[in-house]
């Protein structure tokens, strides 16, 4: 969310010098700040209050003006809003005047907070209101000439003691004020020292602000845009993207507008010599004639798909460039050599902004020319049709332009565009943050609020490197209104800053498919958002919240590990157990050449997961997991029953687990650093001999587990077409698991809080423990002296 005119900002101070005495006092600062809007906004609402009583007072009357139901529609929870924003400004007034730097107000924030509950109330009903005012005033010239005059009173140092507003302009004000309550909080708590008694309060308060604006800034952003945006009488602006056009089979970067009445296309010219930002329009559709459904004998989509390992390269080359402009930063290096290392990076995120997206958005005209766009996220694709499909309902006039019209539409485009930058880091405020590095813990709860019992499941997505991806999928609960899924996921995050929740209704009737833009057959029920913050994420403990959309209520519990915690091994404490024990002490325990465990779950797989979409890659459910992790460890007889009747991804993040827990990587400590030296060898005759000659250094159970191990990778990706994991997909899978060392300490940072950024050195160390994997399994063969591998392999004892 964007910072909106009128907005308190504070002054912001160099770092160095900001020592905690002058942090303590920008608290002031920005205290005096909120209590000036807070100010403001209160006579606001008594502008609104003040026409209200003799308006019901003439209600019972002989010739009433408005009727008490139009009143109370009208003016629906502003008294209440009042007397909320009262009691907060006269208890932080005294203690602003009575200030000193251990003056506490987190409390009165917290309860502020607590509260928000009656901005929902007024969101809810604020279309209602608004149309009700709208029919009263033209029905009525005197309720007509009051709503087009409500006196506000000004600030008390202003000549103009009062001003005029509409009641229109004046009922917007509680949606533009809640939708800015972040802004204040993060700058507060900025300025607020961790040990200080409010930092605690103010948190918490920031918490339930984030997750209430989640539910709400879908319906608000959009409104907010068409009443401060005005071009010419009718048409205002209500969404505009950046997005990739697929024309011919090449992709496209284009800047999408939706206006009031029409969809425009348009591309952003090169600028030269200095001159300001202009867009060439390519096409435009009037919204009354747009569909997403194209002729019947309308061919699928072919998407022009860029391979994993190109869009990784483009990935290892942004954290390098980052890497390289911190570090020229740190050592204070000319602006030339930082520029060139800029635009090196903008090009870069560029082509990997251009390649990543895949899903596809359609739309036609009336004629049956269609237009299709590609979207990185399901979510994302789903907003612009819901704004789209609720616009049409209030359209009715046809806008055909002429040239000239259409020409200057798109010049009016660079004033009106609310998305000025395309989404790179480079654009990106210097203190922004760079999102977190780790594993988040996710815990799908339950679903309230359903009015009919449906086939529910929810998908999970976070951002990486800009885009969206989908991470996780819960089972489909059948036919409730409260499904109860109770179900955990790990996720990775590469530098991601939100996470996304869908919910979906299943469709088991294949005659009412979806054909529309390649879709899937399900309907998206609801969607939401909460912001994953590093300040509030940082502690260990679950943190229980949940995400609003569309009436329903998603139930979530998350906890996040940082980076650096994750990659410490911990050696198991049980002495019989399987996991966090060395692979050669199991193996000789026994008395077998490759783990039992190791084998058991690879039988399973083949037996019925080759087929499954994103087999390793989709996270399973942890507590199914655990429940094998537990049963492998007391050596229970009944696993093999047990893994028979588990979801196939349960058995497979088992597997990647007990790799993940070994005390030490299979592919060891002390021979780590040369295998990743190894691969950076650049003559392929030297690399192989040096890689083979490491591989068969490895311990014999290290090696026979992993040779076992990669021949069942291969033979998954032999299924490609049909379970979608390449060579190069499971590379990235297990790469990590299998090379990471279990001692970190040079490379773990001094404050283990802060979460490591993607310009760290991280993401390049795990870029290349992907490439390791990826040799060895490009390898047609790998060979083993005697034929060590066959006699092992086809070994009764394995």
């Amino acid at each position: 969310m964007t910072r909106g005119a009128g907005c308190f900002r504070v002054p912001t101070l160099d770092s160095t010098e900001c020592d905690l005495e002058k942090g303590l006092e920008m608290r002031k600062w920005v205290l005096s700040g909120i209590l000036n809007t807070e100010e403001s906004y209160l006579s606001h609402l008594e502008a609104l209050l003040l026409p209200m009583k003799p308006l019901k007072a003439a209600a019972t009357t002989s010739q009433p003006v408005l009727t008490v139901a139009q009143i109370e529609t009208i003016f629906f929870k502003v008294p209440e809003l009042y007397e909320i924003h009262k009691e907060f400004y006269d208890g932080l007034l005294p203690r602003v005047q009575q200030w000193s730097h251990h003056q506490r107000v987190g409390d009165l924030f917290q309860k502020l907070a607590s509260q928000l509950g009656v901005y929902r109330a007024f969101v809810d009903n604020y279309e209602l209101a608004v149309e009700t005012a709208e029919k009263c005033c033209q029905a009525n010239t005197q309720f007509a000439e009051i709503s087009e005059n409500l006196k506000v009173r000004s600030p008390k140092d202003c000549k103009d003691q009062t001003g005029k507003n509409s009641l229109e302009a004046l009922l917007y004000k509680p949606v533009d004020r809640v939708t800015r309550s972040t802004l204040v909080l993060h700058d507060l708590l900025k300025h607020t020292p961790t040990s200080h008694p409010d930092h605690a309060l103010l948190q918490d308060a920031l918490r339930i602000s984030q997750n209430f604006l989640s539910s709400i800034n879908e319906e608000t952003t959009p409104r907010r845009q068409s009443m401060t945006v005005k071009k010419g009488e009718n048409r205002q602006l209500l969404r505009d993207s950046f997005m990739v056009e697929l024309v011919e089979g090449a992709r496209k970067l284009r800047h999408v507008f939706l206006f009031t009445d029409l969809l425009l296309c348009a591309k952003l010219k090169k600028q030269i010599g200095g001159k300001s930002q202009q867009y060439d329009s390519k096409w435009y559709i009037p919204l009354t004639e747009l569909t997403f459904q194209g002729p019947e004998e309308t061919e699928p989509l072919a998407i022009p798909q860029v391979p994993d390992e190109e869009l990784d390269v483009m990935k290892v080359k942004i954290s390098h460039l980052r890497s390289e402009i911190q570090r020229e930063k740190r050592a204070n290096k000319g602006s030339k050599v930082i520029d060139r290392l800029r635009k090196k990076l903008s090009e870069q995120e560029s082509l990997l902004l251009l390649t990543s997206p895949s899903l596809p958005i359609r739309v036609y005209n009336k004629n049956g020319k269609g237009y299709s766009f590609l979207i990185s996220s399901d979510y994302e694709r789903a907003e612009w049709k819901e704004l789209i499909k609720e616009q049409q309902k209030k359209c009715v006039k046809t806008s055909s332009l002429t040239s000239m019209e259409l020409q200057m539409l798109t010049s009016s485009c660079v004033k009106l565009q609310t998305v000025h930058h395309i989404p790179l880091s480079i654009n990106k405020e210097e203190d922004e943050s760079s999102g977190l590095c780790g594993f988040l813990n996710v815990i799908v709860h339950s679903a309230s609020g359903l009015k009919q019992s449906l086939n529910l499941y929810c998908t999970l997505e976070v951002d990486s490197f800009g885009f969206f991806a989908s991470k996780a999928k819960t089972r489909v609960y059948r036919y409730t209104t409260e499904p109860k899924w109770n179900e955990e996921f790990e996720i990775d995050l590469e530098g991601s800053q939100t996470l996304r929740l869908l919910c979906y209704e299943k469709c088991y009737n294949k005659t009412k498919q979806n054909k529309e833009d390649g879709e899937g057959s399900d309907r998206i029920m609801g969607k939401g958002q909460i912001p994953l913050d590093p300040q509030t994420l940082q502690g260990k403990d679950w943190q229980r919240t949940v995400i609003p959309m569309n009436g329903i209520e998603v139930k979530l519990s998350i906890k996040f590990t940082s980076r650096e915690f994750s990659l410490k091994r911990m050696p198991s404490r049980k002495p019989m157990g399987v996991f966090g024990v060395k692979i050669s002490t199991v193996t000789r325990r026994e008395r077998s050449k490759v783990p039992y465990i190791v084998r058991q779950c690879l039988e399973e797989i083949e037996r019925r997961g080759m087929e499954e979409v994103g087999i390793y890659r989709v996270s399973g459910v942890a507590t199914d997991i655990q429940a094998l992790k537990t049963a492998f460890d007391t050596n229970n007889k009944d696993v093999s029953v047990m893994m028979s009747e588990m979801d196939v991804n349960a058995i497979a993040g088992t597997l990647k687990l007990y790799f993940r827990e070994l005390p030490e990587p299979l592919f060891t400590d002390d021979l780590y650093p040369n295998f990743a030296g190894g691969i950076t060898l650049s003559d392929s005759v030297a690399k192989e001999s040096c890689m083979l000659n490491l591989l068969l250094s490895l311990p014999e159970p290290n090696l026979v587990t992993f040779l076992f191990l990669l021949d069942h990778m291969k033979r998954v990706a032999e299924k490609e077409c049909v379970n979608k994991m390449s060579l190069h997909n499971l590379a990235t899978v297990f790469g990590p698991t299998l090379l990471r060392p279990s001692e970190k300490d040079s490379k773990i940072p001094a404050n283990p809080t802060q979460p490591i950024s993607m310009g760290d050195s991280w993401s390049l160390e795990v870029m290349a423990q992907v490439q390791v994997l990826l040799y060895f399994l490009q390898l047609e063969t790998i060979p083993t002296p005697d034929s060590k591998r066959q006699s092992i392999l086809f070994s009764t004892e394995v």
